[in-house]
């Protein structure tokens, strides 16, 4: 740490917040005086779209117009008046003015701003922006989920790093957070890998687990598609040049071309499996078998299916730590099953108005229920839009997984006062049609503070990616790329440092850089990752917020004295001024992206400030400034802007580095 602290009482811990409160007493002050007999509006201060206009500005004077039959400007022209005389008790304000055609500005005065702002950074240090709510709830962000079958890839390593960086911000703002991740084990594929699993003898893994375990699902799912569509072929040899006979070849001939690459991939395990699935008449119901056995819980497949998950979610652990990613509670699907919690509440739901037979299996009518019960307005939809009806099982007698998961958010209930639900938003329906589901058994309440918090996809461009076909890029190795890029990036810069740091940075660069492009775009639009963005040093990137921060580290370590009594009213120019604004800000968009869930606004201020400082180091001497005492405040202007860059990182899980 940098500097000395100061006595943490009477700290604002939210410096624009403060010349916020003061610009609206002294608004509310002026305009009772000022307008004896009139209705005061609420009032609402804006920040403007152009920084001549000041720090904040309000429209008030168009709504009071109509009020006093008089034109806007001449009601801001009386608030300016005023305002001149009043405003000596308002430190943080040095001017109040008319403009346009009736707009009333607010201008900081910058020595107070500066001040107010710089000695906050100082003394909260790592808790400076991290305002706490005055109403703490209990959290439960269920996040990643990935089912244990193959490597976390590229795609679902966005799940992660969202739902880590919403733990993170919700923490920070004074909730108590849980991290979950359900393990979904129940079902076609966890039944899958374990079926080739047990095939292959249950054999040790060969590298990372999760990879291995990725590499027996992608050649068993292969296999048992190629033996299903042969089957589904020879039934229809009658008919080989029907439209269905024709699709059904194709399919055959795209899953041979992904053998013959499998084979290439994983040759060994690849034999091994052809000549243990060539011995069998129907793999495909040796699966349901598997599937059903689990589910009743029976013992033998209980080991097998939770050995080989366990393998995996060791792997998962393994690429999560590496990322900065852990959690509270590994909840298990399966578990939900064992303990009747499913059939219970399935039963208790069959006694509802709203569950029907359809052919072979039960259906839940989300429409009817969200109708019936008035919850199209509670859950922002339109009267006109139709809910498609959920199938709450197979006719196999199996569950399927929006079933299972009524019983797991109920729990989750009972730990927590809210529930996030970090998945793909390909999941909205379902995830609309478990929040009626709960309606429909009474957890009305439950439902109402359930969030379905989505996110779009990750694409590479050129690659398609598909699990069943073992055509994925996972998450390690996007890692491994990305840190062995920003080595040969931090060697060129860094030529002096040892190897060993060297390195140590590069871990800290590249994973830093994998998880800022996940992040900075808004969830609901896709992220296309490509290298040259990714890594670039400088711009709008990971790394080159953290060189950022690296640069202010530098520039601290350099200088011959640190700033114990700067002078702020030195801060005059206008770049200095933006960056203090910007500071001043960071604890207001921290309490709007924790409030709104909005982790990529604090990837987007992160690189707004770097930006700034960037442009202020490129521009105004730190250390050989005109006189001392105007070093001395720019050396405090550098240290709150590594606070709070640090601060901000930490919050979207990115190590802030000294050196780079």
């Amino acid at each position: 740490m940098y500097g000395s602290v100061v006595s943490l009482a009477m700290t604002p811990v939210n410096p624009f917040t403060e010349f916020r409160r003061q610009c609206e007493t002294l608004f509310r002050s002026v305009m009772k005086k000022t307008f004896l007999d009139v209705r005061i509006p609420s009032i609402s201060l804006d920040l403007p779209s152009n920084p001549q206009f000041g720090e904040l500005t309000s429209s008030i004077c168009f709504e009071m117009a109509k009020q006093l039959q008089i034109s806007p400007l001449e009601i801001a022209r009386q608030i300016e008046k005023e305002a001149a005389v009043e405003k000596s008790s308002f430190p943080l304000i040095e001017s109040v003015e008319a403009a346009g055609q009736g707009y009333v500005n607010f201008h900081a005065d910058f020595a107070g701003l500066s001040s107010l702002t710089l000695r906050s950074a100082k003394t909260l240090d790592a808790e400076y922006g991290y305002v706490k709510t005055d109403k703490p709830e209990r959290i439960i962000v269920e996040h990643t989920s990935a089912n244990p079958t193959h490597p976390i890839h590229i795609g679902t390593a966005r799940n992660s790093i969202l739902g880590d960086s919403l733990a993170r911000i919700l923490k920070a703002r004074g909730h108590t957070v849980l991290r979950h991740y359900y393990i979904d084990d129940v079902g076609r594929q966890s039944a899958l890998i374990a079926y080739g699993y047990n095939l292959l003898g249950k054999p040790k893994p060969e590298g990372k687990p999760d990879h291995f375990v990725g590499a027996i699902y992608a050649v068993t799912s292969c296999l048992l598609e190629i033996h299903r569509l042969k089957d589904a072929i020879k039934r229809r040899k009658s008919e080989p040049e029907s439209e269905e006979a024709k699709k059904l070849q194709r399919d055959l001939d795209d899953w041979i071309a992904v053998a013959a690459d499998l084979k290439e991939k994983f040759p060994d395990l690849f034999d091994k499996l052809l000549e243990e699935v060539g011995r069998v008449k129907d793999p495909e119901l040796e699966v349901i078998f598997l599937m059903q056995e689990y589910e009743s819980a029976k013992e033998e497949t209980k080991r097998l299916i939770r050995e080989v998950s366990h393998l995996c979610l060791k792997g998962f652990r393994q690429t999560l730590t590496r990322a900065g990613i852990s959690f509270d509670s590994w909840d298990w699907e399966s578990s939900f099953v064992w303990n009747n919690d499913v059939t219970r509440y399935l039963n208790a739901l069959k006694m509802t108005p709203y569950v029907f037979q359809k052919g072979e299996v039960l259906e839940f009518d989300a429409e009817k229920a969200a109708q019936t019960l008035g919850l199209k307005k509670v859950f922002d939809l339109k009267e006109s839009h139709e809910i498609p009806s959920l199938t709450l099982g197979r006719s196999d007698g199996t569950t399927l997984y929006t079933t299972r998961d009524i019983p797991y958010s109920i729990w989750k209930f009972k730990k927590s006062d809210k529930v996030i639900n970090v998945v793909g938003m390909e999941q909205t329906l379902p995830q609309l049609q478990l929040k009626l589901a709960l309606c429909a058994l009474g957890y009305t309440e439950e439902a109402k503070r359930l969030v379905h918090f989505s996110y779009n996809l990750v694409g590479f461009p050129g690659y398609r990616v598909s699990s069943r076909r073992g055509r994925y890029i996972t998450f390690d190795e996007v890692m491994d790329e990305a840190v062995s890029r920003a080595y040969d990036e931090v060697a060129k810069r860094s030529a002096e440092l040892g190897e060993e740091e060297k390195r140590r940075i590069s871990e800290t660069v590249g994973v830093g850089a994998v998880k800022y492009a996940l992040i900075e775009t808004d969830p609901l639009k896709p992220v296309i990752f490509t290298w040259d963005r990714v890594l670039n040093f400088e711009r709008n990137s990971g790394p080159y917020v953290q060189y950022s921060h690296a640069r202010a580290c530098s520039i601290l370590r350099k200088a011959p004295r640190e700033a114990r009594n700067a002078n702020f009213s030195l801060l005059k120019e206008p770049l200095e001024h933006d960056i203090i604004l910007m500071i001043s800000r960071f604890p207001e968009v921290f309490i709007d992206v924790a409030e709104n869930l909005k982790p990529n606004g604090i990837a987007d201020f992160t690189n707004a400030l770097a930006d700034k400082f960037n442009t202020f180091y490129a521009a105004l001497p730190v250390i050989k400034a005109e006189t001392a005492e105007l070093s001395e405040a720019r050396l405090s202007l550098v240290d709150a802007v590594r606070i709070t860059l640090h601060n901000a990182l930490s919050l979207i899980g990115i190590e802030a580095p000294q050196r780079m």
